[in-house]
This record gives structure tokens, sequence and C-alpha cells, in this order.
């Protein structure tokens, strides 16, 4: 099994773009590790490799997530992503605890972060509405990762109408929060929200926007009618 992450590495080596190499980083406000690999051919790696290993157990699959996350490598942790969604009809509750180990531990960035958490963990908590109170908890937390997974962990939820108040509990906890990449996190939860609950979220905006930042409502009123956009932003 070990040699499955050998084979990823090489690929990756073998895929470098100089373009991504040379821009990747323009993308990011932190310091991010890196090969410079275009994210649909870092998918397509992804794919044809977790054929060698699909019929592994679940755990395996795992570990061998937690080796590619432990690495600190973008791609690497796009294919982590990538393999622990592909066995997503294997997820049991208790999922949550290891999800939630990885955002803690390993996620530096808002595309791992986001990644991550719209696909796989969101998908596991579609299929376990009980956990989403594992997701409140981290809106509280002090690592800036797992509060913009509390938000975008409901996005893919969100468009299918699900979770409506508990997206608005975490709209609260995450209300004033000072840190732009959990604004602009909650801000994508709401949109995504209003376009299922047009009027609850445009209610919820104008109840909050004396304290909302005016990054957060920006997003949150972004795909609604102009006059309604217009209203929003009236001081």
């Amino acid at each position: 099994m070990p040699g499955i992450i050998d084979n990823v590495r090489k690929e990756l080596h073998q895929h470098i773009d100089e373009k991504t190499q040379r821009n990747s980083q323009n993308f990011f406000k932190e310091k991010i590790q890196f090969y410079g690999v275009k994210v649909p051919v870092v998918h397509r790696i992804s794919k044809e490799l977790f054929k060698s290993i699909e019929s592994s157990n679940k755990s395996e699959i795992f570990e061998l997530c937690e080796i590619l996350w432990q690495s600190g490598k973008l791609e690497e942790s796009f294919v982590a992503c990538n393999w622990s969604y592909y066995i997503k009809k294997r997820y049991k509750p208790e999922d949550i605890k290891l999800f939630e180990k990885w955002i803690a531990q390993y996620v530096n960035n808002w595309a791992s972060c986001d990644t991550f958490c719209n696909h796989s963990v969101g998908e596991l908590l579609e299929q376990y509405p009980e956990q989403i109170d594992y997701i409140k908890n981290w809106a509280t937390s002090d690592n800036r990762w797992m509060r913009r997974a509390s938000a975008v962990s409901l996005i893919i939820p969100a468009r299918k109408g699900k979770f409506l108040n508990d997206i608005f509990e975490i709209a609260d906890l995450l209300l004033q929060d000072k840190d732009d990449l959990v604004q602009k996190g909650y801000g994508w939860m709401l949109k995504v929200t209003s376009q299922f609950y047009q009027k609850e979220v445009f209610n919820y905006v104008i109840k909050n926007k004396s304290i909302m930042p005016r990054t957060t409502l920006r997003y949150a009123i972004e795909k609604m009618p102009k006059e309604l956009r217009t209203e929003a932003m009236k001081k």
C-alpha cells in the first residue's frame, strides 16, 4: 500500500505545469507548498490511482489520506480529499471525528478547506444530520480553518434546501468574526442558502446588517434581485 503514495507523488511531479507553478502562490495570502499541477489534472490522477486501492478497507484508505495530508502539499491534500469522498457510501457517523482531526491538524489554506468540507464533510452531514452539532462547535474554535469549515461544510446541503435553522445558528456564531476568510466562508453559505430561501436570508441580513461585516453582506446578497441588493446595502 505505501507504494501508492509513491505513485501519487511521481504522477504529480510528472504533470507539473510551469505557469501553474509560477502563479499558484498568488491565490493565497499564506505561504503554500505545492507542485504546480492544474486542478483538473490532480482530479484525474486521483481517480486513476484510486482504482488500485478501491477494494481496500476504509481504514486503509483513510490511512493513505492521512499520509497525503501530512505532506503539507496542496495537490496531495486534494488527492486525500478526493479519496475520502470516493468512499462516501462507507461513511459512518463516527468518521466526523477523523474529519475534524484532519481539518484541525492539516488544513492550512482555503482551497484544501473548501475541497474537503464541501464534499466529504458535507456528504457525511447529509447522511448523518445528527452530526451537525460537531460543525457548530467548530464555529467557536480558535482555528480560522475550523471556523470557515463550519460554514463551507454546509454549502452543498444548503443548495438542496437543507439545514436552514442550523445555517442561521452557525451564521450567528460567526456573525462578527474578524477573519476575512471566515467572513467570506459564511457569506458564501448564506448566498447559497438564499437561492432556496431568499426571503429568510434577506430578512436575516437586514436584521444583522449593522454588525455584519460588509464582506459577508456582499457575499450573502450576491444572487438576490437588484432591488433587494440595493436595500440591503443602504447604510
